[in-house]
């Protein structure tokens, strides 16, 4: 049968983050593995509320096929979010999508073909990595320091690579890193968008989850072309299950976004985008999300204090200001897959670094989550990968 599958077909590979998640699903694994939101934070009660409204009033409508470009009040609620954070748009502008992986996957389908050059972050987000490669798609990794993408190397990249279709960036809180793009660079990005004529899709599912230091606006905000393609979600601060993102840009490429979308699944599901709707008017998401910001701040500072306890002093880390994630770089000789197998035999579970780099090579580097775990249990699983680094490294300086 290995004859009738297409070419594509052959670049599909399992996601290293999923796999991983089917084995930490024990109950006596305490993972940090999966960027999964707290489900103690998801609004339940406020959202039966929602659908038994949505159900009463709406009822045949929410079960019916609708348009591909979304459900337009909840598409108004959208433009009025993004409002808030410097972005100006009208709802002809925003298809709403089958999550924000949907949205990638579409991008890739958009503007790729095969061979395209990509530029992105080194690391970037893996499931963004895996969309893109199935369109056979070449990366070409920018370095990264604790600012975010250095702009330097990014125009070098730039010139080298003119035939680039575009950038690809999370300048909030990035996947895997936790890292800030710097308000000056989200502004020269555009810059040298402009000057070498290519697209940025600016990926943000985590700014709105800011729980330290000062908000920055989107880069799209500085977009002065109709260059940057803004893509965001409802899974980090409502409900990840129902499965709603959406892509914001030019008239013309939206337009581009809702043909292949109708050739892909018709439209996002009718009674999700009712439902959230309905919950946007009937309660103060902001106040929810505030609730939200709060756990993950304390959560991330419990492992923030653990990784000083109980991790070797030569280890380095980011320091988010919001987000769900923790970046580790251990040292050049420490291979993290290894650590992994070791770390699950402890029942304790993280995600290794080397998945998040597109042209492979980097193996001393891992993520942790820290949204899905109470603090108890962060405390527990982060002593557990310590003593494991301890071993590892021959360092007992440490306390037990």
């Amino acid at each position: 049968m290995d004859d009738k599958y297409s070419t594509r077909a052959g670049y599909v590979k399992p996601s290293e983050t999923r796999e991983i998640l089917k084995v930490t699903e024990r109950p006596e694994v305490i993972s940090f593995a999966g960027g999964l939101p707290a489900p103690e934070l998801f609004p339940v009660d406020a959202i039966r509320a929602a659908a038994d409204t949505v159900l009463t009033e709406m009822g045949q409508a929410s079960l019916q096929y609708s348009t591909t470009e979304g459900y337009t009040p909840l598409r108004s609620a959208i433009c009025e979010r993004m409002s808030a954070i410097g972005i100006q748009s009208k709802v002809e502008q925003v298809l709403v999508t089958s999550g924000s992986q949907q949205a990638i996957d579409l991008t890739g389908k958009l503007f790729i073909n095969e061979g395209d050059t990509i530029i992105c972050e080194s690391p970037t987000y893996l499931a963004a990595i895996n969309a893109f490669k199935v369109y056979d798609a070449r990366f070409v990794e920018v370095a990264m320091d604790d600012d975010g993408m250095i702009m330097e190397e990014l125009e070098k990249t730039l010139q080298a690579h003119p035939e680039a279709k575009f950038i690809y960036t999370i300048p909030d809180f990035q996947n895997p890193t936790g890292r800030t793009l710097k308000l000056d660079r989200r502004q020269r990005m555009v810059e040298l968008a402009n000057k070498y004529n290519v697209l940025i899709v600016e990926d943000n599912p985590y700014g709105a989850v800011r729980f330290a230091g000062e908000s920055l606006p989107p880069v799209k905000h500085f977009d002065t072309e109709g260059r940057v393609i803004y893509l965001s979600t409802f899974s980090k601060i409502f409900a990840p299950g129902l499965r709603l993102g959406w892509v914001c840009a030019s008239e013309e490429i939206i337009d581009k976004y809702v043909a292949l979308k109708q050739s892909a699944d018709l439209h996002t599901d009718s009674f999700a985008q009712m439902l959230t709707a309905k919950y946007m008017e009937q309660n103060d998401i902001n106040a929810h999300v505030e609730k939200i910001k709060d756990v993950y701040k304390e959560r991330c500072e419990t492992m923030l204090s653990c990784i000083k306890e109980y991790f070797p002093a030569s280890i380095k880390h980011s320091v988010p200001e919001g987000g769900l994630f923790i970046w580790v770089e251990l040292p050049d000789t420490v291979d993290s897959s290894v650590l992994f197998v070791e770390c699950l035999n402890n029942n304790v579970a993280f995600v290794p670094g080397a998945p998040f780099f597109p042209n492979g090579g980097v193996k001393n580097t891992l993520r942790l989550n820290y949204s899905n775990m109470p603090n108890e249990r962060i405390v527990e699983g982060m002593k557990r990968i310590g003593e494991v680094l301890q071993r590892e490294l021959n360092d007992v300086s440490v306390p037990n």
